[in-house]
């Protein structure tokens, strides 16, 4: 039998331990939410990394990676550009135009996938790219009306590469590069794997910020982005396995800052598990973290939503197929699920129940 102090030291104990990754924490007065079939047979065809842009009162698809469907992505990935205002009629604003050794890289982007896709200065813009060429994509686009492209960088390499799989967003009125690592088997070049961190007013001249310790773990493949509360949002994610460092690692973690610099982690394990190739968001004033994959279960289709970084609520009864490097949208007073690796044409509604 224990004594009344031994009851109180197993409590305060009980009460301190970290929730494992898995378990799922709510409060009562936690919003509904519940997904809408918009269409299950999109016009365009299957792909996952496609862009996702909420612009001009459209939601915006740019290219993504499909190889088996040597019609649509000749070259492993394609350069379309579509837009919806609904999510069931889709348009093609700019055709793939990326064909054949003849393309020229000048004049218009490489398809691509699981690049950084941002709307800035009231233009879209593209940041860099994949090495499914077999090498390094190192431009920056940009256009006002998704059908014609301006290089804005031309001539002038961005300075933080050769990488791939970095992260993305707008803050603070600067584009932001975080993250991200080479991939030495498919662009060849030394292994790293980064955790730094650029950003750009232009496209052009970028400058390096140096975060303070402690910080993130060197990652990147983290899809869509988080800008909340004035703060940049990084939510899991994980690396990529290459030649001499085959293991993948995999992050549930959460960290935020306000300018770069400073850094907090709100959570070394949240209740999710951990992922990389999903889909993080802001929607309906809380941070969303969305499917994914890990080497344990492969893909998956949880949906979580935090209003604070550390307490996590579970969407339940997910109805959408398991994906991971899906196309996310806030848009239409919903948070859209697009696609994805899934491979099919979906498109899907999150609306708060009111």
């Amino acid at each position: 039998m224990m004594n009344q102090l031994q009851r109180r030291v197993l409590l305060a104990v009980v009460c301190i331990l970290p929730l494992s990754p898995g378990r799922q924490v709510s409060a009562e007065d936690d919003p509904e939410y519940r997904w809408i079939e918009v269409t299950m047979d999109a016009a365009f065809a299957a792909r996952d990394g496609a862009g996702a842009l909420t612009y001009k009162d459209k939601m915006w698809l740019l290219g993504g990676w499909n190889p088996s469907d040597k019609v649509h992505f000749p070259r492993i990935c394609n350069n379309e550009v579509w837009s919806s205002e609904d999510g069931a009629d889709w348009t093609l604003v700019k055709p793939n135009t990326f064909l054949d050794q003849t393309f020229d890289p000048t004049s218009d982007w490489e398809g691509r996938h699981t690049a950084g896709y941002v709307v800035y200065k009231d233009k879209m813009w593209i940041v860099g790219g994949d090495v499914n060429q077999g090498h390094y994509q190192d431009d920056v686009w940009n256009s006002d009306d998704g059908e014609d492209w301006t290089f804005v960088n031309e001539g002038r390499p961005v300075p933080w590469g050769p990488r791939a799989l970095h992260y993305t967003l707008v803050h603070d009125g600067k584009i932001w590069v975080i993250g991200g690592q080479t991939m030495p088997a498919f662009g060849g070049g030394e292994e790293k794997f980064y955790r730094d961190v650029w950003t750009t007013t232009d496209g052009v001249e970028w400058e390096q910020v140096e975060p303070e310790e402690p910080y993130w773990s060197a990652r990147g493949m983290i899809g869509n982005n988080a800008v909340f509360k004035d703060r940049i949002w990084i939510l899991g994610g994980g690396t990529y396995d290459t030649p001499t460092t085959p293991k993948r690692n995999f992050y549930n973690d959460v960290w935020s800052s306000p300018d770069g610099v400073k850094w907090e982690r709100h959570t070394e394990a949240a209740p999710w598990f951990p992922r990389q190739y999903h889909e993080v968001a802001v929607f309906d004033d809380r941070l969303w973290v969305m499917e994914g994959y890990n080497v344990e279960g492969g893909n998956r289709n949880d949906v979580w939503h935090s209003a604070d970084g550390v307490n996590w609520t579970e969407v339940p009864d997910t109805p959408w197929k398991p994906r991971h490097a899906a196309s996310v949208f806030v848009y239409d007073g919903g948070l859209w699920m697009v696609a994805g690796n899934n491979m099919q044409p979906d498109a899907w509604k999150l609306v708060r129940v009111e």
